[in-house]
């Protein structure tokens, strides 16, 4: 039996932390500032915009919110994220994707400047991040490593593989743990042999977005298990892309889903934003 990484209880232990760090930086500096971009209705976004208000609000972070109507064009788009990079009281953007699809996402995202990319998806950040310098990192990947770190999981020397190549999960997932020292091989579609690649993994983070796509015979006994997926079963349950029941009687450690890798990835966001205005 696989002891169960809690993300729930590690998020509120940084966010503790992180609430005393921002107080001591208003009482010194001012305020922290971030700006959230919401364009259009999808519900999954909204609810993640007010789960990143509220999160703001727990440690002291203040925060700026923009809702702009489905049809809005890309040079009104622009202009707000234009105002938000001159802004002093801003000190990170954030652009919930997905954006509507008349939209040209990359030429929005381009307009922010590393210093206020508290996502870490701009590519001097990403540049950053594979030449392991210094740098502000994407939300979910460095909430991964915070968990490795807290259960006293080291990267070192271990045979690590990322199943998901994404810009937001799987490559910048790879590069921390090759910063880790960890030897990584990144799998997708197109690998072949897939099963007996995860089978060999000391570490294996999941993120392709397949309920229950990773099964217990992909899995090393004694393997850590880091579920990055956010499905649906075939019941409308919520549940990862690992199959939970099965996997956590070989794994060393797992991660649950809900209340593993999904309350750090708005933990790291603060993080992110405090980082950005403590460098301004």
């Amino acid at each position: 039996m696989s002891i169960l990484i809690d993300g729930k209880m590690l998020a509120a232990k940084l966010r503790g932390e992180l609430k005393e760090k921002v107080a001591l930086f208003k009482a010194e500096k001012g305020e922290i500032g971030l700006a959230v971009v919401l364009v259009g209705e999808d519900p999954a976004s909204q609810v993640y915009v007010r789960n990143k208000i509220k999160a703001c609000e727990d440690v002291g972070i203040r925060s700026f919110s923009y809702h702009l109507p489905a049809e809005s064009t890309q040079k009104e788009v622009e202009s707000l994220i234009a105002e938000l990079v001159a802004s002093d009281k801003v000190d990170g953007i954030l652009v919930q994707l997905p954006l509507p699809k008349h939209l040209d996402e990359r030429k929005i995202l381009k307009l922010i400047p590393p210093a206020k990319d508290v996502d870490g998806f701009c590519a001097e950040n990403v540049g950053n991040l594979a030449m392991n310098r210094e740098t502000i990192v994407a939300c979910t990947p460095f909430g991964v490593m915070k968990m490795l770190e807290e259960y006293g999981i080291d990267p070192k020397g271990k045979s690590a593989v990322v199943l998901g190549r994404s810009n937001i999960v799987g490559k910048p997932m790879a590069m921390l743990l090759v910063n880790a020292d960890a030897t990584v091989t990144v799998c997708h579609s197109k690998t072949e042999n897939l099963k007996e690649v995860c089978a060999g993994a000391d570490i294996l983070v999941v993120a392709i977005g397949r309920p229950k796509f990773v099964t217990a015979d992909m899995v090393k006994k004694g393997a850590v298990v880091i579920d990055v997926g956010m499905d649906r079963d075939e019941n409308g349950k919520l549940c990862g892309d690992v199959d939970f029941e099965n996997v956590k009687e070989k794994a060393s450690f797992i991660t649950p889903v809900p209340g593993g890798v999904g309350p750090m990835t708005i933990t790291m966001l603060l993080y992110n934003t405090y980082i950005a205005a403590s460098r301004r």
